[in-house]
């Protein structure tokens, strides 16, 4: 069994995660800003940030894997990325780090373009989404002898959609999970079981893929 660290391990991602890796075994670690009113029975919550990397990373000593599922969005636009390549610089070269990051970095096709480049794509959203692929980028190099993994979420992916955990769902590579209605969409729950599988069984090393049913 593994050691996790999950990065907004109170968020709609996190939690899931969190309750998911409890669920298979794994000594679980839950850092947020705040500690969440319900919390999963099993798991050890801590209050720490991204945006204050020398305290966060002495919370993270010993631990196997830490997994980001901390959107830019809010105080972290602009700071997320910064804060996740200073992490890295500061954590031990063999603790794996895997990051969440959006659809909006996925190829609607073999050869792209991205979804965030194509007509449909809210401008509201775009920041966060660019962001998001700086991280990607970044991890692709700068990110050494490190091992990583980057998951693009379904395009419907979020809290207003939460679903049901039924333990499957595709692996696109780098385009975008898409029905046989077109329609894009994982739920929390089996976001995070595409995770846990990810960590048990590494699949994409030093690689990003997409997932949804």
């Amino acid at each position: 069994m593994s050691r996790i660290a999950v990065l907004g391990g109170t968020g709609y991602a996190g939690s899931h995660i969190v309750a998911e890796a409890v669920r298979r075994g794994h000594t679980v670690l839950s850092v947020a800003r705040t500690v969440a009113a319900e919390r999963v029975e099993g798991a050890v919550y801590v209050e720490a940030t991204l945006l204050d990397v020398p305290t966060l990373v002495n919370e993270l000593i010993g631990v196997d894997v830490v997994v980001s599922a901390v959107a830019a969005r809010g105080d972290m636009l602009g700071a997320l990325r910064p804060a996740i390549e200073q992490l890295l610089s500061v954590l031990p070269e063999d603790v794996r780090i895997g990051v969440i990051g959006g659809a909006g970095g996925s190829l609607v096709a073999e050869g792209g373009p991205r979804l965030v480049d194509t007509e449909g794509f809210a401008d509201e959203y775009k920041p966060e989404a660019l962001e998001a692929i700086g991280i990607l980028e970044d991890l692709q190099t700068r990110a050494g002898d490190r091992d990583w993994f980057y998951i693009h979420p379904a395009g419907g992916f979020g809290a207003w959609a939460p679903g049901e955990r039924t333990g499957s769902y595709r692996d696109g590579g780098d385009v975008l999970v898409v029905d046989d209605n077109g329609d894009s969409f994982i739920s929390g729950a089996d976001l995070a079981v595409a995770v846990l599988d990810e960590i048990e069984t590494p699949r994409h090393s030093r690689e990003r893929f997409t997932v949804g049913y």
